[in-house]
């Protein structure tokens, strides 16, 4: 089985400074890079999703900013595939698909931020497609979200949504156990 990690919106707009923190993006985005590691080891493929705003009056990922930028903590090398996206789903509209077929990929490890939503739309439409999925629980990261007067803790934002994966969606397991798996 080839196995690819996608590591989606590792952007630095996430992190303290930018303009949509999230809770513990570093803690994440350090989880990720303890998996990039591993996958550069194996020399298995690995691919970043870069969102590039396009959405009139978007005030994050403006093409060309600091904060559209992938994060140091996971930064590319010159060999790594970079796909840029503008919509939550990484495989709308990019060539993401077609890339992991041609290098015959039938496994994806992700990484990501927002879990609730990049990683969510990306994770179900890989299943979608027929890649086998495992969600590295702790190499994403999400915020606070609140819906009329309740206010959802990002912990239980990010549990909920990896409750929802698992299973149906792959396996969210941390990233320690996923790594010996690859």
């Amino acid at each position: 089985m080839n196995t690819a990690l996608l590591i989606i919106d590792i952007q630095n707009d996430y992190f303290p400074g930018g303009k949509n923190e999230l809770v513990n993006p570093l803690a994440a985005a350090e989880r990720a890079r303890f998996l990039l590691e591993a996958f550069r080891e194996a020399d298995l493929p690995r691919v970043y999703i870069q969102h590039i705003a396009t959405r009139p009056g978007a005030q994050t990922f403006l093409s060309g900013t600091p904060g559209a930028e992938i994060h140091t903590t996971v930064q590319p090398r010159e060999d790594e595939t970079i796909i840029q996206k503008h919509f939550p789903n990484s495989f709308r509209d990019t060539n993401l698909l077609e890339h992991l077929r041609q290098n015959k990929v039938s496994r994806l490890v992700v990484a990501g931020m927002m879990t609730h939503m990049c990683v969510d739309a990306g994770v179900r439409a890989a299943v979608d497609l027929g890649f086998e999925c495992l969600v590295a629980a702790d190499a994403c990261a999400t915020k606070d979200l609140s819906y009329g007067e309740l206010l959802v803790p990002a912990a239980h934002v990010h549990a909920a949504f990896l409750a929802a994966l698992n299973k149906s969606y792959g396996r969210a397991l941390p990233a320690a156990e996923i790594r010996p798996m690859i």
